[in-house]
């Protein structure tokens, strides 16, 4: 029997020990999705939207309880839980809607010869039982993502979140058994390595649905076999600031979008491009904003940078700062620590080359580069593993669509950073940021496959 702990980042209070699922429980709860299958089947399309419309009404009643326990979980300031947990409601009522709307189509035959007078209808079914894993960052909203699109296409979901958000997890599950979704459709299971490694390559789990590392994405690539994946991975998402730009909007995307949730956010701005026109006065502007911004305790209402998740993240971050710093970056303001508090970092002259660029840093550090040209730029990022999102302060359409046709990211965002998500738009990357589309109605295609019926 293998046991874990869960501690809070902000003051080292352990919250919870828990034991992991071994391969006997990882077993029971495999064969009660199976069981759950059959259930599903009976399930009309009205009754899953129903069952998760109440489940985003059991949110909104507990937003208060589940934000803290995000809060004490994972180090997030209350404010931003809130945010997430009031994404988490939409996500789950746009899954409630899209249960309704599953539409598939019907084919003449006879657009080519030879007449044969027939129709196909072809019809979006459930894969099965799909593997859902959640990273820390975003337990709820993220979990929605995955639950709600995976329950509404009819589904069974296997349910493992991070260890580190065992009690958030825990109730979330309890509410979704509360809105009327069967147990049988739902399991939670949060394996040790060695039941995790048999979990993946299982032949019942017909799809995995990851969020997280491309390291774990690997692995479980290399095990899983021949199912569906659908892998939300890392990104090291660019932020563009051209001569034209509003620099007063484009500070405050820099700030919201990188140091909200101490910067680990796969969409978080990872580099900002500033062109050498208007470089001096977007620095000053942001180290000004910066200084100002409040550092500590995430429980208290005005703080909006708290802790990193644990020591180890925080040593890898500072450490990052320092490589840079030794290489001739400078420092423009931040980089103290106090036990998993990390002050918000500006950097500038940072080597192309150094880990904190090169490499996704999953911290609140924000690193400046000039440019003269888009050339270089678009070469730069494109040079990354990673292509996730990226954002551009312009007014210039001409430019918004060089971007968009030669940048290789998922999602190009204008007058905005690369961390914009609305929760019924297609979300993912491309190259090492994943494969796959989540966002409601495109993670409910990936969980289906589609079925033909010749009439």
């Amino acid at each position: 029997m293998t046991t874990y702990s869960v501690i809070n980042p902000w003051n080292d209070e352990c919250l919870g020990e828990y034991v992991y699922a071994d391969g006997e429980a990882v077993a029971e709860s495999l064969a009660i999705l199976r069981r759950g299958e059959a259930v599903q089947r009976k399930l009309s399309a009205h009754e899953r939207a129903e069952i998760l419309r109440r489940l985003a009404g059991l949110l909104k009643a507990h937003r208060e309880e589940l934000a803290a326990l995000v809060t004490a979980e994972v180090g997030k300031t209350i404010s931003d839980a809130r945010v997430e947990l009031d994404r988490a409601i939409n996500t789950t009522i746009a899954s409630a809607e899209e249960a309704r709307q599953i539409a598939g189509e019907a084919l003449d035959s006879d657009a080519y010869p030879p007449t044969r007078e027939r129709i196909g209808v072809v019809l979006w079914r459930p894969l099965g039982t799909v593997l859902c894993i959640t990273p820390f960052n975003f337990p709820l909203n993220i979990a929605m993502h995955k639950l709600g699109p995976a329950f509404a296409a009819g589904n069974t979901v296997l349910f493992k979140p991070g260890p580190q958000n065992t009690a958030s997890a825990r109730r979330l599950v309890e509410l979704c058994y509360e809105a009327g979704m069967p147990c049988e459709t739902l399991q939670l299971c949060i394996p040790d390595v060695p039941a995790m490694a048999e979990l993946v390559a299982h032949p019942q789990i017909k799809a995995i649905n990851f969020t997280g590392g491309t390291a774990a994405a690997h692995a479980i690539a290399q095990a899983a076999g021949f199912k569906k994946l659908l892998l939300e991975l890392g990104g090291n998402d660019p932020l563009i600031i051209m001569p034209d730009a509003d620099i007063d909007g484009a500070v405050a995307s820099a700030i919201n979008q990188r140091f909200a949730t101490a910067g680990q956010r796969c969409t978080a701005t990872k580099r900002v491009f500033v062109h050498r026109e208007v470089y001096a006065g977007f620095r000053d502007a942001l180290v000004e904003k910066t200084r100002a911004l409040a550092v500590g305790n995430p429980s208290l209402e005005e703080t909006f940078v708290g802790p990193v998740i644990h020591a180890q993240a925080a040593d890898e971050i500072s450490g990052r700062i320092e490589e840079a710093l030794s290489r001739g970056a400078v420092l423009a303001c931040g980089h103290k620590r106090e036990g998993n508090l990390l002050w918000p970092t500006v950097i500038e002259q940072v080597p192309d080359d150094a880990t904190l660029v090169a490499e996704e840093t999953f911290g609140p550090v924000l690193p400046l580069r000039q440019f003269d040209d888009l050339d270089e730029v678009i070469a730069l990022v494109n040079a990354s593993p990673y292509g996730l999102q990226a954002g551009v302060f312009t007014q210039d359409i001409r430019v918004m669509r060089r971007l968009f046709d030669e940048l290789d990211v998922g999602l190009l965002a204008t007058n905005d950073g690369p961390g914009f998500r609305a929760e019924h738009f297609p979300f993912g990357g491309v190259k090492d940021s994943g494969i796959g589309r989540e966002g409601v109605k495109y993670a409910i295609r990936e969980m289906s496959y589609q079925k033909t019926l010749i009439l």
